[in-house]
């Protein structure tokens, strides 16, 4: 009986006996007939299943680069001390930006985006780093920046200086923010005002809910600084729920920490001098820990876990930040090999999504990339998806909280689309939702269309005329990193199905 050696992607053969041939690890879906079509030499379309049961050979690159740091959280209650004004007796320390929430804060009868808001005091920020929430949030919901259902100034230390932000979340992760400062909508841009660190300032923070057509409006001052932010159309029926005013870290990533003092304290009215202890809680906010989730240690692959919704342990995902070409060990990806793919025939992948966490200016990737132009080393950040891609994103903006939507990027001339019209929310509260792609390079006219669904729900972009001439090929499938640097995602992927050769 001859055998007859077939080369896989993966770096395993197979081989034919009698003309069938067959794997070493399982893929399912794929017809006796399929098989024959290879050992006679016609290639039709095959698709690949992966439930993650047990480790797969897929390719990793830079995808795990863990690296702990240590966090030490030390604020609270201060009975001695005075750095905001007047006697002994005052709230704040040093407060470290992280993942893991931390908070001191005193809990108030709960209120929501129909109710008047109101608080003031005095306040000062030490020189050095730093990163802190300052505001109105729920105990409850705190996972990320921006976290849902918060009204709050954003300080963040910056050696002799500091920047006062304002914003806010809903329930829904939709954001909006301001500044003490300079505010160019029409240039995309933002232009803080330096603030010095070391003096006593005055702050306040108001939220009115009804004004024009109804809509509520945030406003913080610092001295004689104002910032204003009004609710776009749609947010306040989001909702949120207040349960807390005080101080929050940053939950980001790690980053370096800081000291900030706050005194004379009143709260919807309600007057806090801190000479003596207040009936105040703390969460997180006395002590020290390790942790992994450091930007830009990458750390996602094949995982025994179970967030996606599969029907056993095991999946894809884990930490996920957003790449940066211009540096080698700033772009990572983790796929299964692929028969060489192009533009010329139809793509098709589909799974199991679950987002648990997503911070604000962060982007998950998921589909078909190339090996080596996916993942090459350049100086431009002008373009976020890398070349020789075709899949989808999770991204903001982050007025929209987080959308699942269509990406692509040919080759020759980096021309690039996504979005969609109306793309779905997928919200980072751990549900599990199915998902597809699809790409039809009959489409539009013969110039190609991609397609994403959510739970059902589509979204659609055309490819621009040339972009499908232009051409792409793929040999990976699975998760790969942006071009332009940016915060990360906790994501999880499971049951998938894949093209793997057409």
């Amino acid at each position: 009986m001859r055998l007859t050696s077939l080369p896989y992607p993966g770096g395993e053969r197979g081989w034919i006996r009698g003309g069938v041939a067959r794997r070493r690890h399982s893929i399912r879906g794929i017809t006796l007939a399929s098989w024959l079509a290879v050992a006679v030499g016609s290639s039709p379309a095959a698709e690949r299943q992966q439930s993650f049961d047990s480790e797969p050979p897929w390719e990793g690159h830079n995808n795990r680069r863990v690296q702990p740091a240590s966090v030490r959280q030390d604020f609270g209650w201060s009975p001695t001390t005075h750095h905001a004004g007047g006697g002994a007796g005052e709230m704040g320390g040093f407060i470290t930006p992280a993942a893991e929430p931390a908070f001191y804060a005193r809990r108030i009868s709960e209120r929501n985006l129909g109710e008047p808001l109101t608080a003031s005091g005095s306040l000062m920020v030490e020189k050095g780093s730093g990163h802190t929430l300052i505001g109105f949030f729920n105990a409850n919901t705190l996972n990320e920046w921006r976290t849902p259902n918060t009204m709050v100034l954003r300080v963040q230390q910056r050696g002799e200086i500091f920047h006062c932000h304002l914003e806010y979340c809903t329930s829904k992760w939709r954001a909006g923010a301001g500044v003490i400062g300079r505010d160019d909508p029409q240039r995309d841009r933002i232009y803080p005002k330096e603030l010095p660190c070391g003096q006593v300032h005055r702050w306040s923070l108001r939220y009115v809910p009804d004004v024009v057509d109804g809509r509520g409006r945030l406003t913080a001052t610092l001295d004689d600084e104002t910032a204003v932010c009004e609710l776009p159309p749609g947010h306040k029926a989001d909702g949120a729920q207040f349960n807390r005013f005080g101080i929050v870290n940053v939950m980001k990533q790690f980053d370096g920490g800081g000291s900030l003092w706050m005194d004379d304290v009143t709260i919807n009215g309600e007057r806090e001098e801190f000479a003596t202890e207040p009936r105040w809680g703390g969460s997180g906010n006395r002590r020290r820990y390790e942790t992994v989730v450091v930007r830009p240690r990458f750390d996602f692959g094949f995982s025994p876990t179970q967030h996606a919704g599969g029907k056993a342990r095991g999946e894809l995902g884990g930490l996920f930040f957003r790449g940066d070409c211009r540096y080698p060990d700033r772009l990572a990806a983790y796929g299964d090999r692929l028969e060489r793919l192009t533009l010329e025939k139809p793509l098709h992948a589909s799974g199991l999504i679950s987002l648990g966490r997503g911070v604000t200016d962060s982007t998950t990737l998921i589909g078909f990339y190339h090996s080596r132009e996916s993942l090459t080393v350049n100086p431009s950040q002008e373009i976020s998806w890398p070349r020789d891609f075709f899949g989808a994103a999770i991204e903001g903006p982050s007025s929209e909280g987080f959308h699942f939507y269509p990406v692509y990027r040919n080759r020759a001339d980096g021309r690039s689309g996504g979005m969609g019209k109306n793309p779905p929310h997928i919200y980072p509260n751990g549900t599990s939702h199915e998902w597809t792609f699809d790409y039809d390079p009959s489409a539009a006219g013969g110039n190609g269309r991609v397609t994403v669904s959510l739970d059902g729900r589509s979204v659609s972009i055309d490819l621009r005329d040339g972009d499908k001439i232009a051409g792409a090929e793929f040999d990976r499938f699975g998760l790969v990193t942006p071009w332009v640097d940016g915060n990360g995602q906790h994501v999880y992927f499971d049951d998938l199905s894949y093209t793997w050769r057409q």
